[in-house]
């Protein structure tokens, strides 16, 4: 399975939200779009264009924008809005809580340009918060995709869930290697390798660096479970345990802090359940800065050789 997960090239899984819009609008007439003044940011040309009476261009006013949706979806409407990751969090959180999870409203909450690989933007924009407040948010669903193909799919599948969703993807040009037309489950973990040794749970953009290292770490004879947890919340308990039964080792990864996020959610899972060894790959309690996204993550601990370095410190513990 390990070498089948080739990258086919590399788009955006902002481009990836972009297309799924537009084909969601085409088959679901109830959906309608709310950017923040962001549009081609958030790639909604393409739904704009086709159903321009459907779009709501509310300007640099977030909060006013999540209230706006709460009201949309108690008329029956879908509404998907649209800003960086750091203003549909952070900057309204009140609003998320009391408008919309409270009340179990139908807002699909759509953040780009999270985590470091956002890049140039510095660090007042790379949120790396925003999984842990999201999944203290009681009812809300939280999807991290990990590429174009992915994240086309996952926009188009939280159209068929009720309730409240946050989709986070990213800026950078990433590697494509999930299937074109897949089906998305939200909940469903995606295997993506089987292997012996220890249980890689990545999540986002941190899927591909998981699995050019278990590439790397093949050559040395390590043997890595790969798994892609696209939905942070409702976590794949199931699938969790079932691979770390078997290798008894757990390495997570994720463009997040450590506090709050995937590593924290299996974490939390494992003492209850299943204690086994685990290291976190993520950022340590730190700002992100300016600067390219892969010389980024290499500096905050979250390039490829960061991801074997984790596996092979938790082999040594597991010992």
């Amino acid at each position: 399975m390990l070498d089948q997960l080739i990258s086919t090239g590399k788009k955006s899984t902002r481009d990836g939200f972009g297309a799924g819009l537009f084909e969601i609008g085409k088959q679901k007439p109830e959906v309608v779009a709310l950017c923040a003044d962001l549009i081609g940011s958030l790639k909604m040309e393409a739904f704009i264009e086709a159903f321009p009476e459907r779009f709501f261009q509310i300007g640099i006013a977030e909060a006013n924008m999540m209230g706006i949706a709460a009201g949309l979806a108690i008329g029956g409407k879908i509404p998907y809005t649209g800003t960086f990751a750091n203003f549909s969090t952070g900057r309204v959180y009140d609003q998320l809580r009391q408008s919309v999870a409270y009340s179990h409203k139908n807002v699909k909450v759509c953040a780009s340009h999270a985590g470091l690989t956002l890049g140039e933007d510095g660090a007042t924009h790379q949120i790396l918060e925003d999984i842990g407040m999201m999944r203290m948010l009681p009812g809300f669903t939280v999807v991290v995709p990990c590429d174009y193909n992915q994240t086309k799919a996952a926009t188009m599948a939280i159209a068929e869930h009720y309730g409240p969703v946050y989709l986070r993807f990213g800026r950078p040009d990433w590697p494509v290697f999930t299937a074109e037309n897949q089906k998305f489950e939200i909940g469903k973990a995606q295997l993506l390798a089987t292997g012996s040794d220890v249980s890689i749970f990545a999540t986002g953009h941190m899927v591909w660096q998981a699995v050019e290292a278990a590439k790397a770490l093949a050559l040395e004879g390590v043997s890595c479970e790969i798994y892609n947890i696209h939905t942070i919340k409702p976590l794949d308990e199931a699938a969790v345990l079932d691979s770390v039964s078997k290798t008894r080792c757990v390495v997570t990864a994720e463009e997040h802090q450590r506090n709050g996020g995937l590593g924290d959610s299996i974490a939390q899972l494992l003492a209850r359940r299943l204690p086994a060894p685990i290291e976190f790959v993520a950022v340590n309690d730190s700002f992100g800065e300016s600067g390219k996204p892969l010389e980024l993550l290499d500096k905050y601990g979250l390039s490829v050789n960061d991801v074997a370095g984790a596996v092979r410190t938790v082999l040594t513990r597991k010992k």
